[in-house]
């Protein structure tokens, strides 16, 4: 006489058989705690650049443990990917109605991010070392920088189709013309307020640009 012998439970589609309950996940990641590594990661960021920065620094900083950071990240250079995501800050949105109010309100928002020395040391750091660092040279560069200079280019755009610039506009020249106001302003914060020297660069970048 033969016996059958089950190595499993019974198939699913099989009356009364049981079903086996379905895993339960693991612990859920804490949005808390990725915030913290993400804020820690760009202070010791800009305070060492990506040479001196370490995972035991940034636990240390965060409040939490090495190894919190390694179930997120395999290494440094995977973390400081992931933070420069969060260096995007948002920008006023144009309202449509005049270029020269958008690009002065536009100008104004990236002198006060450019004037804050944390934000400085880092992108200061980034263009440093990006030729070691390419890829974090890269993703700055496609998070950050090319929306404010699309942003621009957007508000630019619109005022040739409006007319309020003139048909032969070099759109990608003045963009970059105003984006270089705001990085060459440098140590001279103190001389006049973000708005009037906002207002100053678009006033002088229209008396060329104004449709006649």
């Amino acid at each position: 006489m033969s016996l059958s012998m089950s190595s499993g439970p019974a198939p699913a589609d099989r009356a009364g058989a049981s079903v086996p309950e379905p895993r339960r996940p693991g612990r859920p990641r804490s949005e808390a705690a990725d915030q913290a590594i993400i804020e820690a990661t760009l202070e010791v960021f800009a305070e060492t650049g990506p040479d001196g920065l370490g995972i035991e620094q940034v636990a240390a900083r965060a409040g939490v443990g090495k190894a919190t950071i390694y179930r997120r990240w395999p290494g440094k250079e995977a973390l400081m990917l992931d933070a420069i995501g969060a260096l995007r800050t948002p920008l006023p949105q144009p309202h449509g109605r005049s270029v020269r109010a958008d690009l002065a309100a536009l100008v104004e928002a990236l002198c006060q991010e450019a004037t804050d020395p944390k934000r400085a040391r880092q992108f200061a750091l980034l263009h440093g070392d990006g030729l070691r660092y390419p890829r974090l040279l890269a993703r700055y560069n496609e998070l950050v920088m090319e929306p404010r200079r699309q942003l621009l280019r957007s508000v630019l755009q619109r005022g040739v189709a409006t007319g309020e610039l003139r048909e032969t506009t070099d759109v990608d020249a003045a963009m970059f013309l105003l984006s270089g106001a705001v990085l060459a302003r440098g140590g001279h914060v103190h001389e006049v307020s973000d708005a009037r020297y906002a207002r100053r660069v678009v006033e002088e970048l229209l008396q060329g640009l104004a449709a006649r």
